[in-house]
């Protein structure tokens, strides 16, 4: 499990490093940057919208394995549209990636909510905190790659190497049978043939607000993730090898963030690390944006990482206590994120072309500032309580912490 959260961190921050180097390459705009992550957009909505019935028609394993071997073969079209100056081509491998991204990462995040309700223990942060660290191994790297001048194309095929012998051993430890449905759902309002349907979670309005929360904090990774690099270049002046680094300084204090999630939600709950996460990632996006001194910004960029940390796992957690059919919430929760992680931040370069990236980022303070306002609907502990089947309330408790995951923080 956690190499396959670290797997996708090191080959988008691969990626993320080298766009000021791809699009000098490809001799293009910032507008003309944005329709070329469009393609990153279009094949993380098809990820997306497919991943729901592939987990619960075939499981999470097989949906994981073709979601990472896309990421890998997006990579190597990616470096390879670079050496070859095709905008076209890096389009259709960004467009592979972004499915690979969409679907794989959704199914991968369902194990992992699996995982907290068989241990009764917040694992989502630590496994989104191997993502995280994943970033700050392949920003690095990248950032030293960028530094020697070293042609991305072979960067890039040297990451996809690295990810394909990662994936050869991960997989081997995934169950089988994860996530598949035994209630399919059915077009009518009840049951059919004797079949139970599953509930309408979409109509939970307790589930769309914890949705809202991570539309909000993934937003503000994925802009990261997209945008950062370009942003301190071309926004405060900075070269590409220093505004890779500041992409690893986001990186690092996102792994820190999320690592150290556990400690925090233990103490102060869910909706209290919410809430801060949400007024730290406001703080340092509205220092990026406004503050004319780079040093400023860049230090920022350490509260806009932290505040960005813990929002998409830790909302990831309360979707599943929110109610019964835990895979529909999850994978509802986590469509949400995927679409403003993935498909969110290009559109960005669009607003970038016209009004400049820094002023483009004005759009994610606010999603983030709303954050802080809905950050209660993240403790979900009553609810999860109440969902408890009443003949199990009188069983004793099997998991290894001796109580009910909703109880953990």
């Amino acid at each position: 499990m956690f190499l396959l959260f670290f797997l996708p961190g090191i080959a988008m921050s691969s990626w993320v490093t080298r766009t000021p180097d791809v699009r000098d390459q490809l001799g293009l705009s910032t507008g003309q940057m944005g329709l070329v992550l469009f393609g990153l957009s279009i094949g993380s909505m098809i990820g997306i919208l497919c991943s729901g019935r592939f987990v619960s028609r075939f499981g999470t394993r097989p949906v994981i394995a073709l979601g990472t071997l896309l990421i890998i073969t997006g990579t190597v079209v990616i470096g390879t549209g670079s050496a070859v100056r095709s905008a076209p081509l890096v389009t259709a491998g960004l467009c592979l990636f972004g499915a690979g991204m969409g679907g794989g990462e959704v199914a991968v995040n369902v194990d992992g909510a699996d995982v907290e309700r068989i241990t009764g223990t917040a694992v989502l942060p630590t496994l989104h905190g191997c993502f995280s660290l994943g970033t700050v191994i392949g920003g690095s790297a990248g950032m030293a790659a960028t530094a020697v001048a070293f042609p991305v194309h072979w960067h890039l095929t040297v990451i996809a190497l690295v990810a394909t012998g990662m994936l050869v051993h991960a997989l081997r430890a995934v169950p089988a049978g994860i996530g598949i449905s035994t209630a399919p759902s059915t077009p009518g309002p009840g049951p059919v043939s004797g079949q139970p349907s599953k509930p309408q979670v979409w109509k939970d309005r307790k589930l769309l607000l914890i949705g809202a929360i991570v539309l909000a904090m993934a937003l503000a990774e994925g802009a990261a993730n997209d945008w950062l690099p370009l942003l301190m270049v071309d926004g405060h002046g900075l070269d590409a090898a220093m505004g890779s680094l500041v992409f690893v300084g986001f990186a690092a204090a996102m792994t820190l963030g999320r690592f150290s999630g556990s400690f925090f939600l233990s103490r102060f709950g869910r909706a209290a690390v919410v809430r801060a996460s949400a007024v730290s990632g406001a703080v340092g996006l509205l220092l990026v944006i406004f503050s004319d001194n780079a040093v400023i910004a860049a230090t920022a960029v350490l509260f806009w990482g932290l505040g960005a940390s813990l929002g998409f796992p830790v909302a990831l957690s309360a979707a599943g206590d929110s109610g019964p059919d835990q895979t529909a919430r999850v994978s509802l929760v986590a469509v949400i994120g995927y679409v403003a992680f993935l498909v969110g931040p290009p559109a960005l370069g669009f607003l970038g072309d016209h009004y400049g990236l820094r002023s483009a980022m004005v759009v994610v303070l606010v999603f983030v500032a709303a954050a802080i306002l809905i950050a209660p609907a993240a403790d979900t502990r009553d609810r999860a309580a109440a969902t408890v089947d009443p003949a199990q309330r009188t069983r004793p408790s099997t998991t290894p912490a001796g109580q009910h995951q909703g109880d953990r923080s």
